[in-house]
């Protein structure tokens, strides 16, 4: 998910999405201790899209911002 996409979601959006991300890392450890992950570079982009959208929630709390 992209900076652009992320600026478009609610705030209610953006919790959902972070929670959704958050499993989706949790399952991708327990499936690389349980069997072979196929695509690793998933670990990657799910953390990174994790920070995206924790930027983005802690600027709009920092200015107040609601969209």
């Amino acid at each position: 998910m992209e900076s652009t996409e992320i600026r478009k979601l609610t705030d209610e959006q953006i919790a959902s999405e972070l929670a959704a991300a958050r499993r989706k890392v949790f399952n991708l450890r327990a499936q690389a201790v349980t069997e072979k992950v196929e695509n690793t570079s998933q670990f990657r982009t799910t953390r990174r899209t994790i920070a995206r959208l924790l930027t983005e929630q802690g600027a709009r709390t920092k200015t107040g911002a609601k969209a």
